[in-house]
C-alpha cells in the first residue's frame, strides 16, 4: 500500500499548476523508481548544458532581477560553481550509487551479507533565494537528479526575470514530468506561491532562507511527515589572531563583505580584532577597496536587490549611529548611487549589542568590528549566541586553530580566508541549530535526496537457529560463549 497521500487529500486552496505537476512527477516516479546511471547521467548533462547554452541569458535575467548585478559575479560564483559541480557529479555517480556492504553482527557470521543501498525518494521540492537564484536552483538539484528523484522549483519573488527565463528554458531540456520551475505570480492575484508550495507533500523539502521562514515551513512540512533540509543564516563571526597580518586579513574579508554587496547567508556577520587594530584594519580595508572598486557604478559592485532589502540596511545603519556606532565609509569620497541601490561599504566601530547590526543578520555590506583581548572572550561570545552558519579564523599557529574550532560550533569554517569552504564540491555544506539542517553538495547532496536502504541477506546457515527454546540447553551456552567474547 503507498504511504503517499492520495491527490484528493491535498488542500483546494493550492494552485492547480502546483497540483498538476506534483500528480503528474508521483505518478512518473512510480513509473520508473530506480532510473540507471545512464538516465541519471543524461540529466545531468542536460543541466550542464542548459548553464553553458544559455549562459548570456541567464547572466541578463539576474542583473534585471538585480538592477545591476555584477556579471562576473554571476558568471564565477553561479554559472561556474553549477557547470563544475554537475560535471563532478557525473564523474562521481557511479562510486556513489555503489551497494556500500556493511560487516554482520555476530550472530549472522559468516555466511549472511548486509549493504546498504541508496534509492531515490520520489519528488523533490527546492525553495529558492534571490540571492543567488541561479546556483541555489542548481546546486540542490544536481543531488536530487544525481539520487534518481524529480525536481519541483520554486523561485524567489525577487527573481521574476530568471523564473520567466527558465520556465521557457527547461522544456527544451527537461520533461516537466521531470523538472519544472514555478514563479511566484504562479500562485494568482494576491497569493505568495511560497506557503503553498511547501504544503505539497513532497518526498523530501530543501529550503534556503530566513531562518523565520524556515520556521513556517517546517510547520507546513509537518503536516505530511515531509523531511527538511534548512539552509538559513545567522550572523556569521571572522575571527583575525594577532600573529595573522592584518593587511591580508583586511583584503581577504573585504572581498566576501563586498561580493554579491555582502548579499550572501556564509558572510562576515561582524568581525572580532586584537583590541587597538581596528584603525590599522580600515586603512588597510579603504586601500582594498579604493585598488578594486575605482567607482562602485561601473558594473563591477552589485546593488542591493529592492528598495525593501535597501531601507532596511540604512534603517540598520542609521540605528547603529545613533545608539553611538562610529561609522566610516571604506570607500572615502564616493556616494553610491541611492536611486540605483548601489550602497557603499561603511565600517562600524563602537558597536554593542543593543544594536540591530548585532542583534539580526545583515546581508549587506554594513561591517560591525569589535576589539577583543582574549581567546577565551571571543569564544564565550560566539557561544552565547545561535551557531553561526559560518566561522572564519585568521590565524597560522596550529594550536589555536584547533581551539577555536574545538570550542566552538558552526556549519562550516574557512581558515585563513572567507567564504571558499561553501564552493568545495567535495566538502558538505549546511547549518546547525538556528543556522539551519542537514547537508548538500557532492556525495553528501546525493545521500540527502537519497534512501540509505539497510539490506539483509540471509545465508545458508540459519545462524538463530542456534539461539532458539529451550534456552537451558544449546542456547544457553552458545549465548555464554558470545557474551565471554564481548568480555
Amino acid at each position: 500500500m503507498s504511504t503517499n497521500p492520495p491527490m484528493a487529500d491535498l488542500a483546494p486552496h493550492i494552485p492547480a499548476p502546483l497540483r498538476d505537476c506534483f500528480a503528474a512527477q508521483r505518478a512518473a516516479f512510480a513509473k520508473n523508481r530506480a532510473p540507471s546511471l545512464a538516465e541519471r547521467r543524461a540529466d545531468l548533462r542536460a543541466l550542464h548544458r542548459l548553464l553553458v547554452d544559455n549562459r548570456e541569458a541567464l547572466v541578463e535575467a539576474v542583473n534585471q532581477d538585480f538592477g545591476c548585478r555584477s556579471r562576473f559575479e554571476t558568471l564565477m560564483t553561479e554559472l561556474l560553481q553549477g557547470q563544475e559541480a554537475a560535471r563532478d557529479a557525473i564523474r562521481q555517480l557511479p562510486r556513489w550509487m555503489k551497494r556500500q556492504r556493511r560487516p554482520l553482527d555476530i550472530t549472522q557470521y559468516p555466511l549472511a551479507s548486509a549493504w546498504v543501498q541508496p534509492q531515490p525518494l520520489g519528488v523533490v521540492g527546492i525553495v529558492v533565494p534571490w540571492n543567488f537564484p541561479i546556483a541555489m536552483a542548481v546546486q540542490p538539484m544536481i543531488g536530487a537528479l544525481a539520487a534518481g528523484n524529480r525536481v519541483m522549483v520554486k523561485m524567489s519573488e525577487n527573481s521574476a526575470h530568471l523564473a520567466r527565463l527558465l520556465q521557457g528554458l527547461l522544456p527544451r531540456y527537461f520533461a516537466a514530468d521531470k523538472v519544472s520551475v514555478f514563479a511566484d505570480a504562479d500562485a494568482g492575484p494576491g497569493q505568495s506561491l511560497g506557503p503553498l508550495f511547501t504544503q505539497l507533500p513532497f518526498n523530501h523539502l530543501f529550503f534556503t532562507g530566513s531562518p523565520q521562514t524556515g520556521k513556517a515551513v517546517m510547520a507546513n512540512c509537518a503536516a505530511h511527515l515531509t523531511p527538511v533540509t534548512l539552509e538559513l543564516g545567522g550572523k556569521s563571526p571572522a575571527i583575525v589572531a594577532p600573529d595573522y597580518p592584518l593587511e591580508k586579513a583586511a583584503e581577504r574579508i573585504l572581498w566576501v563583505k563586498m561580493l554579491n554587496a555582502g548579499q550572501i547567508c556564509t558572510n562576515v556577520d561582524y568581525l572580532f580584532l586584537p583590541e587597538g587594530q581596528e584603525q590599522d584594519f580600515i586603512a588597510h580595508a579603504q586601500r582594498t577597496v579604493a585598488r578594486r572598486y575605482p567607482q562602485l557604478t561601473n558594473g563591477d559592485y552589485t546593488a542591493i536587490i529592492d528598495q525593501r532589502q535597501y531601507d532596511r540596511l540604512q534603517a540598520m545603519l542609521a540605528d547603529a549611529i545613533a545608539q553611538g556606532a562610529q561609522a566610516i565609509p571604506l570607500c572615502p569620497g564616493q556616494q553610491g548611487d541611492a536611486a540605483r541601490r548601489i550602497m557603499p561599504p561603511v565600517a562600524l566601530l563602537g558597536v554593542h549589542d543593543g544594536m540591530q547590526v548585532m542583534q539580526r543578520e545583515i546581508f549587506g555590506p554594513l561591517l560591525p568590528i569589535r576589539g577583543y583581548k582574549s581567546k577565551e572572550e571571543v569564544v564565550q561570545y560566539v557561544n552565547d549566541r545561535p551557531h553561526p552558519l559560518a566561522l572564519y579564523l585568521f590565524s597560522h599557529e596550529r594550536g589555536l586553530q584547533d581551539y577555536y574550532l574545538g570550542q566552538t560550533l558552526s556549519g562550516g569554517v574557512t581558515l585563513n580566508d572567507t567564504l571558499l569552504h561553501a564552493g568545495q564540491h567535495h566538502l558538505p555544506f549546511g547549518g546547525v541549530g538556528a543556522s539551519g539542517m542537514g547537508h548538500y553538495h557532492g556525495r553528501e547532496g546525493f545521500l540527502t535526496f537519497s534512501k540509505l536502504r539497510p539490506v539483509f541477506r540471509q545465508g545458508p546457515l540459519h545462524t538463530v537457529d542456534f539461539l532458539l527454546p529451550p534456552y537451558a540447553g544449546l542456547a544457553g551456552k552458545v549465548l555464554d560463549v558470545m557474551l565471554w567474547r564481548s568480555r
